[in-house]
């Protein structure tokens, strides 16, 4: 989906038009670190998002997270209008990479994202001819994560994991999403893959 808008988060201003899709990878590991009396400390476990595109149907791909290698949630998501193309903005999917997160909000206020979102960063498409600018993991709400009266706030079904680009979920599902990576810690980048 696209949209514009600006939120404060910290003291940074972020604008967010959605229009790509995005797959991202993160590590939150720490290894080789010693405590203050000079014990190891454990590794803190890897978690990975990963966004698995789906060739023959865009709307039935797949963003799973995993904790050391073991799936711990798997959500059907879709990105882009059908289209396979990655530089198509505004339509195609997202571009295969490690997509860094740049932001997550609850109550991200933009013209077509709003409440839960993930905002990815820009990146440059398989051919090169574009760059994606504007991507993010989200649903359709309102900033509070209820649901409205009419499109683009209300999830209806099926044509809703249509996107402009962007990583679409369920509502419960992005709600999820969000309190399972609060438990689990959150990945520094979306892996996209297809």
């Amino acid at each position: 989906m696209g949209g514009e808008g600006a939120v404060v988060t910290g003291s940074r201003w972020v604008r967010g038009v959605c229009g790509a899709s995005v797959v991202l990878a993160a590590v939150a590991g720490t290894t080789g670190m010693t405590g203050a009396a000079g014990a190891p400390v454990a590794a803190r476990p890897e978690v990975t998002l990963v966004f698995d595109k789906n060739p023959a149907d865009p709307s039935r791909s797949t963003l799973t997270v995993h904790r050391d290698g073991q799936r711990q949630a798997r959500y059907r998501a879709g990105s882009g209008d059908g289209s396979t193309d990655d530089c198509a903005a505004g339509r195609g999917w997202l571009p295969d990479g490690d997509w860094r997160i740049l932001l997550k909000d609850r109550r991200f206020k933009g013209g077509k994202v709003r409440g839960y979102g993930i905002r990815l960063e820009n990146m440059r498409c398989a051919g090169g001819a574009a760059t994606r600018t504007e991507m993010f993991v989200h649903s359709e709400m309102h900033r509070d994560g209820g649901q409205g009266d009419d499109e683009p706030r209300r999830w209806d079904g099926e044509a809703d994991y249509l996107s402009d680009g962007c990583v679409k979920l369920r509502p419960d599902d992005i709600k999820d999403l969000f309190a399972r990576l609060d438990g689990l810690g959150w990945p520094e980048r979306l892996k996209v893959t297809g």
